[in-house]
């Protein structure tokens, strides 16, 4: 995603961001509202749906253990920046390689990590679900993406403007440090799901 097409979008959707549902394609962009999702498309998301759509994003934010013990300011901070998403089935979430400028909470669903070579089939690296966070490398430079992530399944999570978090941690160094401890645990994680991964191949 093109970082200035992504700051024209936040600055359209940040009042209504925070109780929004949306489909993305892989690049983040924008590909249709809840409201205009087809009646055999809302049947199939069944009674699981109905309970995600009763939390609001502010109620998930706070109760996520990656972001627990933050202060309420500062979880004030990413629930502005914050929207709810879906995406079906094999849909990219994003690919390696391209911008990094976002990063989700999964809610409901799994998405499989990988990584590939030109001309050769994708490797999973690692699959993540309900109360993992996906996306690390929107906060360290040189803001690339290191694997391609894939809903393996109908996926719904939180999803933060990463560009705009930025900012505010170069404002607020506080929060600026909360978000580099808490993103540094995730990355550690991918490593050492990757580290398994190899360790297992060569088994």
């Amino acid at each position: 995603m093109d970082l200035r097409l992504e700051s024209k979008t936040a600055n359209q959707t940040t009042a209504p961001a925070r109780r929004t549902e949306a489909l993305l394609d892989g690049r983040g962009h924008l590909v249709q509202h809840s409201k205009n999702v087809s009646k055999e498309q809302k049947a199939g998301g069944a009674a699981k749906d109905e309970k995600l759509e009763a939390q609001t994003v502010e109620s998930v934010i706070a109760g996520h253990p990656f972001l627990r013990d933050l202060k309420p300011e500062h979880l004030r901070l990413l629930t502005d920046s914050a929207m709810r998403v879906r995406y079906e089935a094999d849909a990219l979430i994003f690919r390696e390689g391209d911008p990094a400028n976002r990063f989700y909470l999964i809610e409901q669903g799994r998405v499989s990590l990988e990584s590939h070579r030109r001309d050769e089939a994708p490797v999973a690296v690692q699959v993540i679900g309900p109360g993992d966070v996906l996306g690390w490398s929107w906060l360290f430079p040189p803001y690339y993406w290191q694997f391609d992530a894939r809903a393996l399944e109908p996926t719904t999570a939180v999803f933060f403007y990463g560009t705009r978090l930025r900012e505010q941690c170069e404002q607020d160094h506080a929060f600026g440090y909360e978000m580099m401890k808490r993103m540094t645990q995730v990355v550690i994680q991918r490593l050492q799901a990757a580290r398994k991964r190899l360790l297992s191949k060569r088994g």
